[in-house]
């Protein structure tokens, strides 16, 4: 039984969602969907390049310092975004490795190189991990930032992760619950960092599902609140959250980006109630009553069954029958910067 004074979606040794009990895939669903992928011949391949180009260097690594800094994002592919605001450099699911995988001679193969290498990050100042996942949870390249200078970036993460983190000798640890905040000052003011909840599920392997907690981010600065969705299926979560944030947010309004996923959504019997597609990610756009939105998770690693090209081209249809502005829900290149208006 549910303990009275913990949250209900604390469970006796697990998490669960707010509005869905998940339950992950069963060996003979996954072997289902492969055989019908494997039948169709899905995923088809790209008809069109992922569009990459060149990051600007000298602009990030200008507006790495507090001083003079514009709020700016740029992708670096998957869901791993470089994130300048608040007088922070942040990232959102560092993978730089070659695979989304727990070896690198097989799983998921990044099709695209990152727009930007480890080398060329500024010195990052936070790391935001939604969950667990391989693809968005890359020991390599977290144990990599972790020798950045100044000791490193603090690591936000969801509950249950920071023994991971401890046990690859990191200390520098936030770890939040759902709704969950935490106040970093830097020389731009007070940056207060809250964890969301999201439908989605955890797990490294077989005898760990849902022992670890899942999540979205705030980052809320005096010049840009950010939101990031991480991994997650379509839910009331995010009308809760713009409730919840409202009477933060009354004087500038809703947030100023939010990284939303649009990718790895086929099949939708398979993956509906843990990956939205590009119609939902356009309810959450909405449900936020986000400024703008970046649309991540897409077009490098190949997961599910849609072509990798498919999300941007399904993004741009349905924005025009809907009559956004394009700016409003956008995607960028791998690589690019999109500079932001400040609050």
């Amino acid at each position: 039984m549910q303990s009275s004074n913990k949250p209900p979606h604390h469970r006796a040794g697990f998490f669960q969602n707010n509005y869905l009990e998940f339950k992950p895939r069963s060996l003979a669903e996954v072997l289902r969907w492969r055989r019908e992928a494997a039948r169709a011949g899905r995923p088809k391949p790209p008809s069109t390049p992922i569009p990459a180009v060149a990051p600007d260097l000298p602009f990030i690594q200008a507006n790495a310092h507090a001083e003079g800094q514009q709020p700016a994002v740029t992708w670096i592919g998957h869901s791993t975004v470089l994130a300048q605001m608040g007088g922070l450099n942040v990232l959102t699911d560092p993978i730089f490795s070659e695979r989304a995988s727990p070896v690198q001679f097989m799983g998921p193969k990044r099709h695209q190189p990152p727009g930007l290498t480890l080398a060329q990050l500024p010195t990052i100042d936070l790391v935001m991990v939604s969950h667990n996942h391989y693809d968005h949870l890359d020991e390599a390249s977290i144990t990599a930032l972790a020798k950045q200078p100044r000791g490193g970036p603090w690591f936000a993460v969801p509950l249950g992760l920071g023994d991971w983190l401890r046990r690859r000798g990191i200390e520098k640890i936030i770890e939040l619950d759902w709704w969950d905040c935490h106040t970093m000052q830097t020389a731009r003011g007070a940056v207060e960092l809250m964890l969301l909840p999201a439908q989605h599920w955890s797990a490294r392997g077989i005898n760990d599902r849902m022992k670890t907690l899942w999540g979205g981010f705030a980052l809320l600065a005096p010049d840009c609140h950010l939101f990031y969705a991480g991994d997650t299926g379509y839910s009331r979560d995010f009308v809760d959250i713009r409730e919840r944030l409202a009477g933060r947010q009354l004087a500038g309004g809703g947030f100023d980006i939010a990284l939303i996923p649009i990718g790895a959504y086929e099949p939708r019997w398979f993956m509906t109630e843990q990956h939205v597609n590009v119609e939902e990610a356009l309810k959450i756009h909405r449900d936020l009553g986000a400024k703008r939105s970046l649309g991540v998770h897409w077009g490098t690693f190949e997961l599910t069954d849609e072509p990798l090209d498919e999300p941007p081209a399904q993004l741009a249809a349905q924005r025009r029958a809907l009559g956004l502005p394009d700016e409003e829900f956008f995607t960028l290149a791998i690589g690019q910067t999109q500079v932001l208006a400040p609050r």
